[in-house]
């Protein structure tokens, strides 16, 4: 009997054990700012990279990241994802984890379109559009020439406010239109609040709060209350927009599932000349008695394929809110039996 191993089986276990082989390259780029602003602060866009991809991002100084990974597909999709995201460091847009999340599922065909949907509010802030069903939204905002009316309904956290209003915030800088006009029903989410102390202003503008929020992160608090004393933002409750002719503005009907039919044709047909108007809201999170019906729901199924009016629908993949947003959209969705 051998006493000898045999050596081909020793070769081959030796080989099992080995770890596999990690390859290495390194991207140079121009600005080494630039490159801070793309790692996020404690490098936590650089996390996401990783965790989403599945290489290891280091960034030694000047200006250089070094991708690390197994797969040649890893490193070459997260090449993609840093070039897109110091694109966009370049453009001084918002980088955090959404963005970065958005951009490691885009292909190149996406990411080049991206930077065609971005919204510009001069001596304010920019936006781009981070998923499939934002860009499509902001070019329907940007449209003019064939709708008028715009529809963005969707889950919480697809951004469909806060594109409206940062896109309203810039006609009204460009002066394309004169005024800026906001509106939402002013109805309870589920809790009775009693009576609110205060004037009428006092009253409403709790529930106004998301609204203001976003012309905040459009124009900046200085100039959003310039522009709210000289009357060229106006935020007000739906009731309010009855018996008006709105001429000459950007008009945005927020929340609307919270409408009834009554309020939702009464507030479409405000449009004057000159003006354009968006309407957004989540048909699946309406606050009125369940025996009332959403006037958003109603506008959505007669309104379809009417000329001049856009629909865009966003799922439970444009949201860019925290991660576990479209995880528990995902969940209530199954639970209702859409998912």
């Amino acid at each position: 009997m051998s006493r000898n191993p045999k050596p081909s089986q020793s070769k081959s276990a030796s080989r099992a054990r080995r770890p596999q082989r990690q390859a290495s390259e390194t991207l140079h780029f121009e600005d080494a700012e630039l490159v801070r602003a793309v790692a996020g602060p404690g490098h936590e866009n650089f996390a996401v990279v990783e965790r989403e991809l599945g290489v290891r991002l280091e960034a030694p100084g000047g200006g250089q990241v070094v991708v690390t990974g197994p797969e040649a597909r890893g490193r070459t999709d997260a090449r993609r994802v840093l070039n897109a995201l110091y694109s966009r460091a370049e453009q001084n847009l918002q980088i955090d984890p959404a963005a970065v999340r958005a951009a490691c599922v885009m292909d190149d065909a996406d990411a080049g379109e991206e930077v065609d949907s971005i919204i510009r509010v001069p001596r304010g802030s920019s936006f781009a559009a981070r998923t499939n069903g934002q860009r499509d939204y902001v070019r329907m905002l940007k449209d003019d020439r064939s709708y008028d009316m715009v529809f963005g309904v969707g889950p919480a956290g697809t951004g469909k406010t806060l594109l409206a209003v940062a896109y309203g915030a810039s006609r009204l800088a460009l002066g394309e239109v004169e005024r800026l006009i906001i509106t939402r029903p002013a109805v309870e989410a589920g809790e009775r609040l009693g009576f609110l102390p205060g004037d009428l202003a006092e009253k409403i503008d709790p529930y106004l709060l998301p609204i203001w929020d976003s012309l905040r992160d459009a124009l900046g608090q200085r100039v959003s209350d310039k522009m709210r004393e000289e009357g060229r933002v106006e935020v007000a409750p739906l009731a309010f927009m009855r018996g008006r002719t709105l001429n000459r503005a950007f008009v945005i009907c927020d929340e609307a599932q919270n409408a009834t039919v009554a309020q939702m044709r009464m507030v479409l047909t405000r449009l004057g000349e000159g003006s354009r108007m968006a309407v957004t809201g989540d048909p699946s999170q309406t606050d009125l008695h369940p025996r009332e019906p959403s006037g958003l729901a109603h506008a959505l199924k007669i309104l379809e394929g009417v000329p001049r009016i856009g629909i865009n629908r966003f799922t439970r993949a444009d949201v860019v809110r925290h991660d576990l947003v479209a995880q528990i959209v995902e969940a209530y969705e199954r639970a209702e039996g859409k998912g």
